[in-house]
């Protein structure tokens, strides 16, 4: 009953499955055996397999690629400490 709808849920906003889960009054581990039950049929059908390396060489079709580098890069934050807290805070104050 509930089955297709969260994997649907699953793929198109990659909700957590406590949400899932949440959303439908089940538990997490229930969404997750949900999504699984559907997923696993559909990765192992032919229509939805991606051809292998060597296809890909040897067809003919030119791939236009483009790749988007969307990793996080922690930022170094000033080191808070009370002396400096205290004086900027004093330096408004007259």
């Amino acid at each position: 009953m509930y089955l297709f709808p969260t994997f649907v849920l699953y793929l198109r906003e990659y909700r957590t499955y406590f949400h899932i889960g949440q959303n439908y009054g089940i538990s997490e581990s229930s969404a997750y055996k949900a999504v699984k039950w559907v997923e696993g049929p559909l990765v192992k059908h032919q229509n939805f397999a991606l051809p292998g390396r060597q296809a890909l060489m040897k067809s003919d079709m030119n791939y236009e690629v483009v790749l988007i580098d969307a990793t996080e890069i922690p930022i170094e934050r000033p080191k808070k400490n009370k002396n400096s807290i205290i004086q900027e805070r004093r330096k408004g104050i007259h």
